[in-house]
């Protein structure tokens, strides 16, 4: 059997046509994942924490003698789980690094009738307390 070059160069464009009509079409790179922001890691912990670190942690989830300080900043005061005294339950304190800080200094003047025994610590070092506490988060 012969062709004619016209009917073999019409067969040949419809074989390719055929050919790519069963090629499947070119498929997207995957979408890149996104990962979610880092969260920024607390400080390290200072001196001057020492002696609140007598009674309380930071560490989400722990117990201790007093309240857990993670996430403190921002918190209202006798909200987390916790038997706190009435006096802070009753205080209507939101806990910002103002308030924080004068309580740290004199909690019996911030709060009558807390159960918090400690006579207070300096303004500056209430300031790096406060510091700290603010990178802890719940």
């Amino acid at each position: 059997m012969k062709f004619s070059s016209k009917a073999l160069g019409l067969a040949a464009a419809t074989f390719a046509t055929a050919a790519l009509a069963q090629t499947p079409a070119p498929v997207a790179p995957p979408a890149p994942t996104v990962s979610p922001a880092p969260t920024a890691a607390p400080a390290p912990q200072p001196a001057e924490f020492a002696v609140c670190s007598a009674c309380h942690e930071v560490t989400p989830g722990q117990a201790s003698v007093g309240p857990n300080l993670a996430g403190v900043v921002g918190r209202k005061a006798g909200s987390s789980d916790y038997d706190y005294s009435p006096a802070m339950k009753a205080s209507g304190i939101t806990w910002t690094p103002d308030q924080l800080q004068a309580f740290i200094v004199n909690p019996s003047k911030v709060v009558p009738g807390t159960r918090m025994d400690f006579d207070g610590a300096t303004d500056a070092d209430a300031k790096v307390i406060v510091a700290y506490l603010a990178t802890l988060k719940s």
